[in-house]
């Protein structure tokens, strides 16, 4: 058994098929999920894991070039805006349908047990050289 990162089997797998330039949505519970990209949903119960928990996990395993989430972060819900602001400076806010459309084009989608409006990102992976 893997002892260190990530033990999902599912997600662990996911994250080693990332390349460049591919798209990973981490979402929270409520965010509609779109056909096509793969899907691990990690949420157990309302807040479980966390949005910041997964988010975390998931910067620790990947190298992000960008990251994209909706304007209406800031007002609806400033502790996410406030973990997204301090995790990527140079954040890309659209509004919200814009990121839902995003969405569709990402290769992996992780869904949290988040139960807070707009704690969703869009990640773009880079590469580690």
């Amino acid at each position: 058994m893997k002892k260190a990162g990530i033990l999902n089997r599912h997600l662990s797998g996911a994250l080693a098929e990332l390349g460049h330039g591919d798209g990973v949505l981490v979402c929270d519970a409520g965010m509609p999920i779109p056909h096509g990209p793969r899907v691990v949903d990690l949420a157990f119960r309302a807040g479980v894991p966390s949005f910041a928990e997964v988010l975390d996990g998931l910067l620790a395993e990947l190298v992000v070039e960008g990251a994209t989430a909706a304007s209406e972060v800031r007002e609806a819900n400033p502790e996410a805006a406030a973990l997204l602001d301090a995790h990527f400076p140079a954040l890309w806010t659209v509004p919200h349908e814009e990121l839902k459309s995003l969405s569709a084009g990402a290769r992996l989608i992780v869904r949290t047990g988040e139960a807070r409006p707009y704690a969703n990102v869009l990640l773009r992976c880079g590469v580690f050289f």
